[in-house]
């Protein structure tokens, strides 16, 4: 009988001490998150400023990032491993099958709150995963070696003005979108005024449209968010560049077409808006949004571009900022 007691007193405490390891284990191991980001360049680095609210939330945890752009978040503190899209091979038997791994996999530009514009890209997006809002900004991340390797690209005697006059993915079928792009006469206008005091660098593809007096790059990403880190003064579109500045805590003129800075901008830069359309649009092809932002020609609200910005009030802006 004392044996008997013994082997139950026994197996008990091995139960207690399973279960405490069990336990002890479950509190320290990192608990797997997967967000997933799909679109441009330009939401993937909105995205950086979500990543910072969930490891804020989650600080334990072990952030999984699948996007089009990885080296947008790398090297960044937030992120345990940033992956594309194509580069999925065996996720599911790793990262999914018998694991609690938690899934953010909402696109914020289906969410009703987003279409209606009841809140910024990134509140939205931190609202569907389900962590808490406290005004994140986006954050780029350079490493000593990529400040000196791509600083010598783009030394200047001159201070560095650095301009982005046209987004959208490559290849595109026209080389101006309307609804994004800054028109190329507004763009020239102001190239012209600040090109005596300024080397201007004019961020393009091969596919889009040039300016005159400027030096025009086509680089990856890093070596460009290492251009803006350099620059003195920057003109930018709703694109790309203007979330890299704000990821750099860099005040910039950004100007607006069809979005809104309160949707997709910053308080931190001078955002320029353009002016009130001057004639009713053809609207038949919007579904979600006002207006197509590959530029349809029918929904053109204007009698001509030239109408779309005062080229003065974006120079005067750009000496003031």
């Amino acid at each position: 009988m004392l044996q008997s007691l013994f082997i139950l007193r026994l197996s008990t405490f091995n139960f207690l001490l399973t279960t405490f390891y069990f336990l002890l284990s479950t509190f320290y191991s990192k608990m797997k998150i997967v967000f997933q980001v799909n679109g441009g360049i330009g939401k993937s680095i909105a995205a950086t400023a979500v990543c910072s609210a969930i490891k804020k939330q989650y600080p334990n945890s072990e952030l999984i990032v699948i996007s089009g752009y990885p080296d947008v978040f790398a090297p960044n503190p937030d992120v345990a491993m940033s992956l594309t899209h194509q580069n999925l091979n065996y996720f599911y038997p790793q990262h999914i099958e018998g694991k609690d791994t938690l899934l953010m996999l909402h696109d914020p530009y289906h969410d009703t709150d987003f279409i209606y514009q009841r809140g910024h890209l990134i509140e939205v997006w931190c609202r569907l995963c389900g962590v808490a809002y406290n005004g994140e900004l986006p954050r780029l991340f350079l490493t000593a070696k990529e400040r000196t390797q791509y600083a010598s690209m783009f030394a200047s005697p001159r201070p560095i003005l650095v301009l982005q006059t046209n987004g959208g993915i490559s290849p595109q079928g026209d080389k101006y979108s309307w609804p994004r792009d800054m028109p190329i006469a507004t763009a020239q206008t102001v190239v012209n005024a600040m090109a005596q005091d300024y080397n201007i660098v004019h961020i393009r593809r091969q596919d889009q449209l040039a300016l005159q007096g400027v030096y025009p790059v086509t680089a990856d990403f890093r070596p460009l968010t290492v251009l803006i880190s350099m620059s003195a003064k920057r003109l930018f579109i709703d694109s790309f560049a203007q979330h890299t500045a704000a990821a750099l805590g860099l005040p910039s003129v950004v100007c607006w077409i069809a979005n809104v800075p309160s949707q997709f901008g910053y308080e931190m830069h001078t955002n320029i808006i353009a002016h009130p359309p001057t004639l009713p649009p053809e609207l038949r092809n919007s579904v979600f949004t006002r207006y197509n932002i590959t530029g349809q020609v029918t929904e053109f609200p204007y009698h001509n571009e030239d109408e779309i910005f005062d080229a003065d009030s974006i120079i005067a802006a750009l000496r003031e900022n």
